[in-house]
């Protein structure tokens, strides 16, 4: 993937059927691995397939999977980080966005460890709608229990200084970035 730390990308998230379900308008990228896309949204407009918009309100940390079949976004709140993981395919680039296709299913984790599965009706609906194959509902059910695995391990990116370092390095490139617009 051809993509740089600092830079601005949209992330297009997909329905099976290949209807667009959301777009996030702006996001930057922190840090580029084989396996993984660390990128921050902060302020950003989100649009849902509906056409309705609307701001992000807080800095998320968000983590896109080259490989595995959901993905991580962490909003950094006053009260906390609350984790909200997508069921979804794997991320990719194709120099217009980041995208994926949604899954439906959505796992919370709440500041206090806590977890909510969400949109359990929505997968059933979907997945007959849509007519899921086996292999899908297959690599979903088994996705959702390596995601649990890794919330229930605390290992990255399922702890605060992990975000943190995340948020910091976003703040550095932010200052740079700012630096560099006064100086010309």
């Amino acid at each position: 993937m051809d993509l740089k730390i600092g830079q601005n990308v949209k992330i297009q998230s997909y329905k099976h059927d290949g209807s667009l379900h959301r777009t996030w308008q702006n996001a930057i990228i922190l840090e580029v691995r084989e396996d993984c896309i660390v990128l921050i949204t902060n302020k950003t407009w989100v649009i849902e397939s509906d056409g309705r918009k609307w701001f992000t309100r807080e800095p998320a940390i968000c983590f896109f999977y080259t490989k595995r079949w959901f993905n991580v976004i962490a909003m950094m709140r006053k009260t906390g980080i609350y984790y909200y993981c997508n069921l979804a395919s794997p991320i990719l680039y194709d120099g217009e966005a980041l995208k994926n296709i949604d899954y439906d299913l959505d796992v919370k984790v709440f500041p206090d460890g806590s977890i909510q599965i969400l949109d359990e009706d929505e997968y059933d609906a979907h997945s007959n709608q849509m007519a899921y194959s086996e292999d899908i509902l297959n690599i979903v059910e088994a996705s959702m229990e390596e995601l649990l695995n890794l919330i229930d391990s605390g290992d990255s990116p399922f702890n605060p200084p992990s975000i943190n370092h995340y948020f910091d390095q976003y703040l550095q490139i932010h200052r740079f970035v700012e630096q560099e617009k006064h100086s010309v």
